[in-house]
């Protein structure tokens, strides 16, 4: 094995994929959640894809004496940390949970690490931290400004592991700035299935897909985009979980932080999303154009160079194997 990596919500959407590429790299990945946005099955079913048993530990991120007994047990040589809320409305509605479980557990998860001599992480960021941006495609030196306290809690996420790597050259960090991910794996047996009405894009075509919501909305039509309807840069789960490996890996080999947008560089529109879901379903799938969402803005999208010059990382699906693979996952084609 090429070493033990912790998985701080590692049942969840992404994590799980990251644990299957972590696993077929030759890395020992071990699960901790608290299973409260992550389904039960999700560990039997890594095990059946993978071949082999997935090491769980159930568990708080803000447990402090919980992580300190789970360090004790286990000789971690890096974390990767999916574990936080992620909702945007709901951080609007209860900001002190998300900066108690997103500050506070990133807060308590470094220094259990620190205690224990693990000083390599990579970090799951968002582009939301870019706010509205000035320009697009967006570069990571564009400003952090924050429009809800989700954003802010990454954003402040970001600075502390900042200020812990110019405090201490022994820590190494990988800050990962997503954009849109989507899709599924491709034995169909994991994905995206939100357990409320979705506030994402694909999930939410998906449930429409499967009968679960009546139809589309559709924020706008009037943008200066090709269709009028708004652009964004979707990414696959698989390649996203590729850039993980592929940040750890650099973490561990180079001994060098690094901070990067994680998209395709390609943009979407609402209506090419529909139509090529569509196009996955086998059926014309309902919509309805209904007014623009404040704070929408017409397009976004990531500028990935810095990705592929440090990691060496490209994205290689597009937006129908997206599509194709989310269909495959919701539909109970496996």
């Amino acid at each position: 094995m090429a070493g033990r990596i912790l998985l701080t919500g590692g049942a969840g959407y992404i994590g799980s994929h990251t644990f299957l590429a972590l696993r077929a790299a030759g890395y020992d990945p071990v699960i901790l959640d608290d299973f409260s946005n992550a389904n039960s099955d999700v560990p039997d079913r890594l095990a059946h894809i993978s071949g082999a048993p997935v090491a769980v530990l159930r568990a708080d991120i803000r447990d402090e004496s919980r992580l300190r007994q789970i360090f004790a047990d286990h000789d971690f040589d890096a974390v990767i940390h999916f574990a936080a809320k992620k909702a945007v409305a709901e951080s609007v509605a209860k900001p002190l949970l998300y900066f108690d479980t997103n500050i506070g557990g990133l807060l308590t998860l470094t220094t259990v690490m620190a205690e224990h001599g693990c000083k390599t992480i990579v970090f799951s960021s968002s582009a939301t931290v870019y706010g509205e941006p000035d320009e697009t495609p967006t570069p990571e030196t564009a400003p952090r400004r924050a429009i809800n306290p989700y954003g802010q809690t990454k954003i402040m996420s970001e600075e502390i592991l900042e200020s812990m790597v110019k405090a201490d050259p022994d820590w190494t960090v990988g800050i990962l700035r997503y954009f849109n991910p989507a899709g599924a794996h491709p034995s169909g047996l994991i994905g995206e299935n939100p357990r409320d009405i979705p506030n994402n894009l694909m999930p939410y075509i998906a449930k429409v897909a499967i009968g679960e919501l009546p139809e589309i909305q559709v924020f706008g039509s009037d943008y200066d985009t090709p269709d009028g309807t708004g652009v964004r840069d979707y990414i696959h789960v698989e390649d996203l979980a590729q850039a993980h490996l592929l940040s750890l890996q650099s973490l561990l080999q180079k001994r060098k932080s690094h901070l990067v947008n994680i998209g395709s560089g390609q943009g979407y529109s609402v209506l090419e999303m529909v139509k090529a879901y569509s196009r996955a379903c086998g059926r014309d799938l309902p919509y309805r154009i209904v007014d623009r969402r404040p704070g929408d803005v017409p397009i976004y999208c990531a500028k990935t160079g810095k990705a592929e010059e440090i990691l060496g990382f490209r994205s290689q699906y597009d937006l129908d194997a997206i599509c194709a693979s989310s269909w495959r996952w919701i539909s109970g084609q496996n």
